[in-house]
């Protein structure tokens, strides 16, 4: 192989990523034809998905079958480093996806959970895999079967030394391919079962509801030294320079698997996808630059939503749908009960295991007080107290765990039983959790693990993906790190977390669109318009629905919510392909669960939703709404231009999703994760932005760096609250139009003026532009309803 350069003598941070999303149609061959553009645009690195050997075929990576290799359909370990040697010769470093929490459940293309298949909990890779070995009679159980067993029996089959379903291929346990059929499967150390079972069954803890992902225990040295050593190698040999950690909320303990990672990448720029409640912090312990960036993307998409008016789209949302509290029509309502739904169905293998481990403790406690307490009610205090909490996890090592299984979530819980005496096992299950009572221990580590990993996945599938497609008054609220019951946050809201990332975590990434947003920044900057003209929109709507007229296919769709989803889903996209939206609403009615879901499936209800589509938002009704955010494109404009401003300039360091740099409008995946062309055709406005911006982070890395300042800047004048500013150390000014069309409802900028800092400064986006001491903001904004401004002198 080609030497590699040497690695940097010390850790470097990038001043700005660029994500590619890799897969099969898109291998490291075509990142490198794209490095000389992207270099252009101004980042100092690229931002990879999963590198690692997948399934064949994964179009995203997160399915590793092997941590050892390098992906030989994306071009192999060769084509990485033929990657990283075009990316070092245009100045370009490499930031790579890593996935310690789960790999894929294939066997077939598993070899470790192939080996523990065949030799059960005696092989050495058993300790690789979260199995509980004490259920199912000891047998891992397989979710694969279309249906019981006795109606597929003849499809199963054994082949020599292993056991075939259709694309399926299990090892059989040495010694038994000659039994009968029934017999086989009896003597294997796993049973394939009906994948219904997988709900409540499971013997395996997986990433959120999803069996097909097996977790992994890297909390084992052994196991972390196996699964990081190619990744690791790489980073030491200057391949790659910084890494993202996906979903550290599903690991055993997330602190100190990162700081084995960090003293084994010798301190490399390193990120998390961390999601951050409302006001939730970091623990400070971690030894990252910080999080992937959904914090950011919340304070930037809450200052361009109006909060007046999110209260009235809320109100006419209400009117239109009529949902119920807990369906759709009040938030915390609908995310409780969202909760419960997930805990008792999706997640009822994990709640069964986790109740398991706390019974085991309470009855084997030489302390009375933890004794006679009924599975049942143990069960049901975990239950109260798992959909109470606020945060995606408890972090035992940061000392929250009091603050977030708090005294008034257990009084709460408290209030489901009937018989006082039993609801005492809420404060059981709590004082185990803070670790008052019960000592310490394997069996109290593993309880307060269990709770932890539960929580992270009953918070990503309770809100995330399902809350967030029942509450639907503002779609682009609905997003991940959001909280669609207060979508706006005020400009002073936004300047505090900017200064507290500044000086708490200055390398911490930041995001506006990712692989896994529901929705682009630029559609979402569309949809917020709409908080600033909620009547217009409701008159806009009901034109609409009227215009579809009666019947299952009318403008009120199969139900209110999902026609108000969908008439929205159409605003913000603009004119798209039929099929692009339709597979997106399909995607959100299931996941939604209320008329159809994924396991569930109503095929009356969904073809109606897509006569619906074709009729209403992309049919001739639909004009009317794509004829509305036309009219409303000034605004749309200067939302679209303040979010990338915004994100690219902001402390910390920004993430441009593929494609983004100029105008981009997708939804949900799949559709976000469609093929670009580099570069894109028509950059427009925002393209010129973003390199503006890119270019000006790269050739003054330490105006927004780590030691760089922010300072907010006020506007003065009857408009003041409409224009967002602040200062990065004292040599670059950004300012952005908040609010557009309120502001212009309003008369416009008149007399409002923005004082800048003492010097001569130049319009970064118009060059030949010059200002000093105090603007007018009409002029600041006469060509854009941004600025981005550098000081040339101190006079």
């Amino acid at each position: 192989m080609t030497p590699e350069p040497p690695a940097p003598e010390a850790p470097t941070a990038p001043t700005a990523t660029y994500r590619l999303q890799l897969q099969p149609s898109f291998p490291f061959a075509a990142a490198a034809a794209a490095v000389p553009y992207l270099a252009s645009l101004g980042v100092s690195h690229l931002h990879l998905s999963p590198v690692l050997e997948a399934v064949p075929g994964s179009a995203h990576g997160y399915d590793v079958v092997d941590h050892a290799r390098v992906r030989e359909e994306l071009g192999g370990e060769e084509g990485l480093r033929a990657l990283a040697r075009t990316a070092r010769e245009h100045g370009l470093g490499l930031v790579v996806d890593i996935v310690p929490n789960h790999m894929a459940a294939s066997p077939r293309h598993n070899r470790a959970l192939w080996e523990v298949l065949r030799e059960g909990p005696k092989s050495p890779y058993a300790r690789w895999f979260d199995i509980d070995w004490e259920a199912q009679g000891g047998q891992v159980l397989l979710p694969v079967l279309g249906g019981p067993l006795g109606d597929v029996l003849g499809d199963l089959r054994v082949d020599g030394d292993v056991l075939r379903y259709h694309d399926h291929v299990f090892p059989l346990r040495e010694g038994t391919g000659e039994l009968p059929l029934p017999q086989v499967l009896d003597a294997q150390w796993y049973r394939p079962v009906w994948w219904r079972l997988a709900r409540t069954e499971l013997n395996y803890r997986r990433f959120f509801s999803i069996s097909e992902l097996i977790g992994v225990r890297v909390e084992d040295p052994e196991v972390f030294d196996a699964t990081h050593a190619t990744i690791l190698r790489l980073l030491h040999e200057g391949v790659i320079d910084g890494l993202r950690v996906d979903h550290p909320d599903g690991l055993a303990d997330p602190g100190a698997y990162l700081a084995r990672l960090h003293e084994a990448t010798g301190g490399r720029w390193t990120v998390v996808e961390k999601i951050l409640s409302d006001g939730e912090r970091l623990p400070a312990a971690w030894p990252v630059a910080g999080t992937t960036g959904y914090d950011a993307l919340r304070h930037v998409d809450g200052l361009f939503t109006d909060p007046e008016g999110a209260a009235e789209l809320l109100a006419a949302y209400r009117r239109f749908a009529a949902p119920r509290a807990d369906g759709g029509g009040q938030w915390a309502a609908t995310a409780r009960r969202a909760a419960y739904l997930v805990l008792d169905h999706e997640l009822a293998a994990e709640m069964e295991r986790l109740t398991r481990v706390v019974s085991r403790l309470c009855a084997a406690s030489p302390d009375p007080g933890l004794r006679d307490r009924a599975p049942w009610a143990l069960r049901t205090a975990l239950r109260e107290l798992l959909v109470r909490l606020e945060v995606y996890r408890p972090y035992y090592a940061a000392g929250d765990v009091a603050a977030v299984v708090s005294e008034e979530a257990a009084a709460q819980a408290r209030r489901a039983f009937v018989v006082p005496e039993e609801a005492g096992a809420v404060d059981v299950v709590r004082d185990l959790l803070l670790g008052r009572r019960g000592g310490e221990g394997p069996e109290q580590t593993e309880f307060r693990t269990r709770f932890a990993q539960t929580a992270s996945a009953l918070r990503a599938k309770s809100v995330e993906d399902t809350a967030f497609y029942r509450y639907v008054p503002l779609l682009s609220a609905t997003e991940v790190g959001g909280n669609p019951g207060r979508p706006a946050l005020a400009p002073e809201e936004f300047h505090a977390h900017c200064a507290r990332v500044q000086r708490d975590w200055p390398l911490t990434g930041t995001v506006a669109s990712t692989h896994d947003t529901k929705r682009s920044a630029d559609v979402r900057a569309a949809l917020a318009v709409l908080t600033e003209c909620p009547h217009r929109w409701a008159e806009v709507l009901a034109a609409a629905v009227r215009d579809g007229g009666d019947g299952p296919d009318s403008g009120d769709g199969p139900d209110g919510q999902l026609a108000w989803a969908a008439w929205q889903t159409v605003f913000g996209l603009g004119e798209a392909p039929e099929d692009r939206v339709r597979q997106a609403l399909l995607k959100h009615v299931r996941e939604a669960g209320l008329h159809t879901s994924w396991t569930e499936q109503n095929p009356s209800y969904e073809e109606a939703v897509a006569r619906f589509v074709a009729a209403g938002p992309c049919g001739p009704p639909g004009a009317r709404v794509t004829a509305f955010r036309a009219s409303l494109e000034p605004y749309v404009r200067a939302n679209v231009l303040g979010t990338a401003l915004l994100h690219l300039t902001m402390p910390g360091v920004p993430d441009v999703y593929q494609g983004t740099e100029a105008e981009y409008r997708a939804l949900v995946d799949p559709d976000n994760r469609r093929p670009v062309p580099f570069p894109p055709p028509e950059p427009g406005e925002k393209g010129a932005v973003t390199a503006a911006a890119l270019r000006l982070r790269r050739r003054r890395p330490e105006v927004f760096g780590a030691r760089a300042t922010y300072q907010p800047l006020a506007a003065r004048g009857p408009a003041g609250a409409h224009c967002t500013a602040f200062v990065r150390s004292g040599e670059v000014v950004t300012a952005v139009t908040r609010l557009s069309l309120r502001l212009a409802e309003a008369g416009g900028w008149r007399d409002t003026r923005l004082p800048l800092p003492p010097g001569r400064w130049t319009d970064v986006l118009a060059p030949d532009r010059a200002f000093t001491g105090e603007v007018r903001v009409a002029e600041l904004f006469e060509t854009l309803p941004v600025a981005l401004l550098e000081r040339v002198s101190e006079d």
